[in-house]
């Protein structure tokens, strides 16, 4: 009787039920997981990855060259249950030939959603209000009391007009936002017409717009593109949405400006480091809500992620197309 030899796959993390499942269905693989909601200790991804046909990770897992030279040659597929691949060594990972699978799609409308909320919650002050139901200081109704801003009229400035960036746009335009700007590498003239946006650079759409938000990738291009030059450009009323990745951002300078009022108030999902620690500068400051990267923390959007990624490590490590395959 012939044995088939099982594929080793490591997940690096506890993942939703519908990803799991179909990982535990394979019979043509042997699973190992990190049993945990916390990111697993280094040592112990470096075990866990050696000899393993396949690795399913999170973005919060930095596979750089040292974690692959300790999978060693077995390592064919690498999926991430993320949108985001800025966390994977992609020139060391196209060198050694390992096909890479990603979660693009899924997320956008979730995202979107979220970019959404946090704009309105910055810019009406909601927290701000609450705490003063909570602590007294609601006394009568004053006029000018707890105002904010308002979208109608406004324009709207989006960096990155990509998936998210569009379904932000979409989302926005029915708020009666009088004009679209956008940054980018590149104009998008089919992406654009739909909200009429206007093609800028970074520095003229920081001038012109009454709210920012950012939605590009991290890339050497965009690490740090938000800076003190890009804020001292701002206008005073305006407020500012991160909604990508935290090292788009130079955190030091966006603290500057909301503290001296150079800017009008910031919204994060996303912020450098994560988790962002309890006595960051930027939590001292009532014109910053800050959240905890949850942009796509639904229950349906996390569980079709989860599964996409698993159907992607098990099509690549069978030679079949993935359902959603990054091109090296």
């Amino acid at each position: 009787m012939r044995l088939v030899r099982l594929m080793k796959v490591f997940v690096t993390r506890r993942i939703p039920a519908e990803g799991s499942v179909a990982l535990a269905q394979a019979s043509d693989c042997e699973v190992e997981q990190w049993d945990s909601d916390e990111p697993i200790p280094s040592k112990d991804l470096e075990r866990g990855v050696a000899g393993a046909h396949g690795l399913l990770c999170l973005l919060s897992d930095r596979i750089d060259k040292k974690l692959l030279d300790a999978a060693g040659p077995n390592l064919k597929v690498i999926s991430t249950l993320s949108a985001g691949v800025d966390h994977l060594a992609l020139d060391e990972i196209k060198k050694r030939g390992i096909r890479v699978g990603y979660t693009p799609d899924v997320l956008t409308d979730t995202t979107a959603e979220l970019a959404v909320s946090l704009l309105l919650t910055t810019c009406r002050r909601l927290p701000e209000a609450i705490e003063e139901v909570k602590n007294g200081g609601w006394t009568t109704w004053k006029p000018l009391w707890m105002c904010g801003c308002g979208l109608t009229q406004s324009t709207v400035g989006i960096i990155g007009l990509g998936r998210i960036g569009k379904a932000v746009a979409r989302r926005l335009k029915p708020f009666g936002v009088q004009r679209f700007l956008y940054a980018g590498r590149q104009p998008r003239p089919q992406e654009a017409e739909e909200f009429q946006a206007e093609f800028v650079s970074t520095l003229q759409l920081a001038a012109e717009s009454d709210f920012i938000i950012v939605t590009c990738s991290l890339t050497p291009a965009t690490k740090g593109l938000c800076n003190k030059d890009f804020f001292q450009r701002m206008k005073k009323t305006a407020v500012f949405v991160n909604v990508s990745r935290g090292e788009v951002v130079n955190q030091d300078d966006l603290y500057q400006a909301l503290a001296s009022g150079q800017v009008a108030a910031a919204g994060l999902d996303v912020t450098t480091p994560e988790p962002l620690p309890t006595n960051h500068p930027l939590l001292t400051l009532k014109n910053c809500v800050i959240l905890p990267h949850i942009g796509s923390a639904t229950h349906r959007t996390r569980n079709t992620m989860s599964l996409l990624a698993a159907n992607n490590l098990l099509a690549g490590l069978r030679g079949e197309p993935m359902p959603s395959e990054l091109k090296l």
